[in-house]
């Protein structure tokens, strides 16, 4: 159930959305506001706005979601590709304008080679798990051009274990989480946050080049790999 793409759809029809739930596997359940998924520019963090600005030549989306980031690239000029699987998001994003849209999971997509690579609002959470973030980074080299980018931001939740003990059998940044929405509920998937100490070893073991291009203090940062 698209759990997740029901808000959305409520949001952009209605002009508001009913309380998102999501549930976690660490703490108690958290509201997500739905109206984040469609700001303009203007209301981007500055990570977003360094993202964007990295940007070049030909450009997949991953989880693109309502499209936001898909459309201030499409207004910079650039060729876009947004791939989601989510069907209402999919359908949300093609009447907002986004020219190109590719429903799909990223597991099956197969597709040509771009310059750029873009995975926001922790979109490399998508791997999962840290061995997912491996096959990931090994796979997203014939996902690029030999002088193409991956550019996503991540946090470090260590924060959370403050008052809490770390797990003891993986990494303290995989967690799980699950979506409910007008007291319907999705399926538990699984989402990672990864240390910037953690991605550098592990995109260098893998290939690639990791530089944090910026960090905004509270946890948060930004990095862009390339093929060594």
């Amino acid at each position: 159930m698209d759990v997740f793409g029901e808000a959305l759809k409520d949001q952009f029809i209605n002009g508001g959305a009913e309380i998102l739930w999501l549930h976690n596997s660490y703490d108690e359940p958290e509201q997500m506001p739905v109206d984040i998924f469609f700001r303009e520019e203007e209301d981007m963090s500055d990570l977003e706005y360094k993202a964007l600005e990295m940007c070049e030549g030909h450009v997949l989306d991953i989880g693109a979601g309502a499209g936001s980031h898909a459309l201030e690239l499409q207004k910079k000029g650039l060729d876009v590709t947004a791939l989601d699987n989510s069907p209402s998001a999919v359908a949300i994003m093609k009447q907002r304008g986004v020219k190109r849209v590719v429903e799909e999971d990223l597991q099956s997509y197969n597709p040509e080679k771009f310059d750029t690579v873009l995975l926001l609002m922790n979109g490399i959470g998508i791997t999962g798990t840290l061995e997912g973030l491996r096959e990931f980074l090994e796979r997203a080299k014939t996902m690029i051009h030999p002088e193409g980018q991956l550019i996503f931001d991540s946090s470090d939740i260590a924060y959370l274990y403050q008052t809490l003990p770390k797990p003891l059998n993986k990494y303290y940044g995989e967690v799980a989480y699950q979506y409910e929405y007008k007291n319907k509920k999705g399926n538990w998937f699984n989402w990672l946050y990864v240390d910037e100490h953690t991605l550098t070893d592990l995109a260098r073991e893998c290939g690639w080049n990791c530089e944090v291009v910026l960090d905004d203090g509270q946890d948060q940062y930004l990095a862009q790999l390339t093929l060594i």
